[in-house]
């Protein structure tokens, strides 16, 4: 038989551990519902603040210039051709102000500049978003010289430090926010060439920025998007320069290669962009709106189901398992002077 003492000791650990799984699950209900809360507040007077987005002639750029513009905003959205400029100024309101844009040319920068400044007056510069960017030449890293990596660092890393820092004088007036699109890629580095070095970067040059600004009220956030169908990763563009990379390597090279790997390599990126490939772009540009309205920003937004369900909690795991899933993803060298 059971004695009173055991019996009282046995229901007194299962009242003990319903209340501490209950206490558990109210304490994370709570949580939730004060982030959602606080994630939830806006700042106001849209109608007063002014916006400057690069990278807008499409993609991301093109969308949230439209879907901020919508909102009331100020936009000055610039794009790097006349075309992408008329064409967007042709679905958005009188307010929306174009302008043209090369972030790799400090002159054009100088200029952009200037041209923000007489249109944000004394109010200052709400918001600066560094869309602008580039993918190409991407590929396995022996296959790249200097030129190539430049080619990319210039456009997504030095375009945007350079942009930020002539810009915040004007966001510090207005207590602003700077918006970085970095990419998954800035978390774990799945090919060679300059992109994944550009994200990086993106990626440090924000959390300083961010720490060094919070003093003036400024906020810092970086979006991490995953794969989108976007220019950075069309498909044709992308065949085109590894095969010209490619097609000037060393036979030596080469051969250690294989003369079937450039076939392979191309089947097998082809075949995950197919597949990774969201073409929702809301799902960023609300990580950029959210970044601008939001009283309370993220310091990171993830955008898209494989950054949120695959990339980013890859990036945590161990390195051999990093590697070990990533070349799963693309072909091996076969080497035919063996």
């Amino acid at each position: 038989m059971v004695s009173a003492v055991n019996l009282t000791t046995y229901l007194f650990e299962v009242i003990l551990s319903h209340l501490v799984l209950t206490s558990a699950v109210l304490l994370v209900a709570l949580t939730a519902i004060s982030w959602y809360i606080r994630d939830s507040h806006k700042v106001g007077g849209f109608s007063q603040k002014h916006v400057f987005i690069t990278g807008c002639d499409s993609g991301f750029g093109n969308l949230v210039a439209r879907q901020l513009d919508g909102k009331g905003f100020h936009v000055i959205a610039a794009c790097l051709t006349e075309k992408g400029a008329a064409d967007l100024s042709a679905l958005a309101s009188p307010r929306l102000k174009t302008l043209l844009l090369n972030v790799t040319d400090s002159e054009s920068i100088r200029r952009a500049v200037e041209f923000v400044s007489r249109e944000v007056g004394e109010r200052g510069l709400w918001g600066l978003v560094n869309n602008a960017g580039r993918s190409t030449p991407i590929g396995p890293t022996e296959w790249m010289d200097v030129n190539d990596f430049t080619k990319v660092l210039d456009v997504n890393l030095m375009g945007v430090i350079e942009v930020t820092l002539q810009t915040l004088p004007l966001l510090k007036k207005a207590q602003g926010r700077v918006v970085n699109v970095a990419s998954i890629l800035g978390r774990l580095s799945l090919t060679g060439g300059g992109y994944c070095l550009s994200k990086y970067g993106v990626e440090a040059f924000s959390d300083s920025l961010r720490r060094n600004m919070v003093h003036f009220g400024i906020k810092v956030s970086i979006i991490e998007p995953g794969f989108f169908k976007t220019a950075v990763t069309q498909r044709d563009l992308i065949e085109a320069d590894l095969r010209r990379l490619w097609a000037r390597l060393p036979q030596e090279v080469k051969a250690s290669y294989g003369h079937t790997y450039i076939d392979n390599y191309v089947k097998a990126q082809n075949f995950s962009l197919g597949i990774l490939c969201s073409p929702d772009l809301s799902k960023v540009t609300w990580c950029m709106e959210h970044a601008l309205t939001a009283c309370f920003p993220r310091t990171r937004y993830s955008a898209g189901w494989d950054a949120k369900l695959f990339w980013i909690p890859l990036s945590y795991l161990p390195s051999f398992f990093q590697d070990f899933v990533t070349n799963l993803l693309l072909p091996s060298p076969k080497d035919e002077r063996m």
